[in-house]
């Protein structure tokens, strides 16, 4: 309420100022028309009018204060042996699907140390609405109390309120289950996104910067995650079970804001979202359907790696464009007007030196194999893609969460210093590729490394 009135507050007296402003200019601008004053006077009241309100405008600027990571309880913890023996006595799977389960499993990447959540442990899976909402306040409430004690900011000092969850859709909304939770006030911006994908956390992050570019002095917290328990799929349409051998638990929570209080972490720098659901075959290359036996599941087409590779081409060219320096960006053109010429495969292009722009990337986190095949199209080495590595290796596939634990990662490994730049990329169905570019404020070090965290071993270690 002390903040609603202060706000308000601050509100009026900037109303009054500007109407102040109004008047004085245009009675100052009378009084030199009346007198015949020298016309260059008449430039100071217009100077006035222009600029004091670009002065009182709220700040452009976003910033990352903090954000904060789930580990869950070692108790969830699904070894690759256990997983298979837990698979093959659930009736839904025959000898061809489990063959099919252990094949992408065991290639796949995935570490001894991922994490399923309770419903899924139980014979048969448990996907009913009561067991969904479980595992949602098992995903939100840990990372939150976590970072409301980082942050030592009061849930009800929260103005905006972003949650994507892609798979799962309560009501009420899985915001309004966190607003209950934490007593938030009632004048809080709240939105719930479902059904945007593993990418779904960067348009978290573009809906909170343009409400805090229209908000002055406020504070917004976004929540990634993804409920496992209804996205789970019973049948044998092996297009359907891949999302079972590799999405496992994970949630992330930031807090976002425009004041430029102490102990900023990050600044956003630029977002780019783009898109290709208007095109048939990119549409339908991971989307959610039923089976022939009526059970719900996601497909993923065997054309996905060509549609990604696709949308990744069109999207790093609209964002080269903004981070490239003009050196690159000139190289960039000369190359490929000079393959053009020399080459008669016109698809083929050259990638952009984005490492002269950035220096860490967190990319999608699908396997050990979408990982390294997406490193090799951007011009990456092994070591900016050790962090989406590491991640997948431990915690799977964690959705639209999953940058967030990799940015945890290079922060443990102490690899991010002041002034460096962040490029968090998201790709999901639809389909669609995201990217938002942060830069490095201060370094990670000390006491907060040492608070509990994902990656508490690498720490240690």
């Amino acid at each position: 309420m002390e903040t609603t009135l202060k706000n308000h507050a601050f509100s009026l007296l900037i109303h009054s100022l500007h109407t102040f402003i109004l008047l004085a200019c245009i009675t100052s601008e009378t009084y030199i028309f009346i007198n015949k004053y020298h016309p260059l006077h008449h430039l100071i009241p217009l100077f006035f009018i222009l600029v004091f309100p670009n002065l009182c405008k709220p700040s452009s600027q976003v910033f990352l204060l903090d954000f904060s990571c789930l580990k869950p309880s070692p108790s969830l913890r699904v070894p690759s042996a256990a997983l298979m023996e837990h698979l093959s006595m659930i009736d839904g799977f025959d000898q061809e699907s489990l063959s099919f389960l252990s094949k992408v499993i065991s290639s796949s990447g995935l570490g001894e140390e991922t994490y399923f959540p309770p419903s899924l442990r139980h014979l048969p899976p448990r996907t009913d609405h009561k067991s969904c909402i479980q595992e949602a306040h098992m995903l939100f409430f840990p990372i939150l109390q976590d970072l409301f004690s980082k942050t030592k900011i009061s849930p009800q000092e929260i103005d905006i309120l972003v949650l994507n969850c892609s798979a799962f859709c309560s009501s009420p909304s899985l915001s309004s289950i966190i607003v209950n939770r934490f007593a938030m006030r009632d004048n809080v911006k709240t939105f719930n996104l479902s059904g945007m994908g593993c990418s779904a956390g960067v348009i978290s992050i573009d809906i909170a910067r343009t409400l805090l570019q229209l908000n002055r002095g406020s504070f917004a917290l976004i929540i990634s995650t993804e409920v496992l328990s209804t996205g789970w799929y019973s049948g044998k349409d092996q297009r359907k079970l891949l999302l079972n051998c590799v999405f496992r638990s994970g949630s992330a929570a930031m807090l976002l804001t425009n004041k430029k209080v102490k102990n900023l972490k990050y600044k956003l720098l630029h977002l780019v979202r783009t898109q290709r659901a208007f095109d048939d075959t990119s549409y339908h290359s991971a989307i959610r359907e039923e089976d022939s036996k009526g059970i719900t599941g996601v497909s993923i087409e065997r054309n996905l790696l060509h549609v990604a590779r696709d949308l990744i081409r069109s999207h790093v060219i609209i964002l080269g464009k903004i981070i490239l320096p003009f050196r690159e960006r000139a190289k960039y053109v000369i190359m490929v007007l000079i393959l053009q010429c020399v080459s008669s495969d016109k698809k083929r292009s050259p990638v952009p030196e984005f490492r002269a722009a950035v220096k860490h990337f967190c990319m999608p986190a699908s396997g050990r194999g979408m990982i390294k095949e997406m490193g090799k199209g951007l011009g990456l080495g092994e070591r900016e893609i050790e962090a989406a590595l590491m991640t997948f290796r431990r915690f799977g596939n964690q959705s639209s969460s999953s940058m967030w634990y990799q940015l945890g990662y290079m922060e443990g490994k102490q690899r991010i210093r002041k002034g460096d730049k962040v490029w968090q990329l998201g790709m999901g169905t639809g389909p669609k590729c995201n990217s938002v570019v942060w830069e490095c404020l201060r370094v990670v070090k000390g006491e907060e490394l040492a608070q509990k965290g994902p990656w508490e071993r690498l720490i240690k270690g």
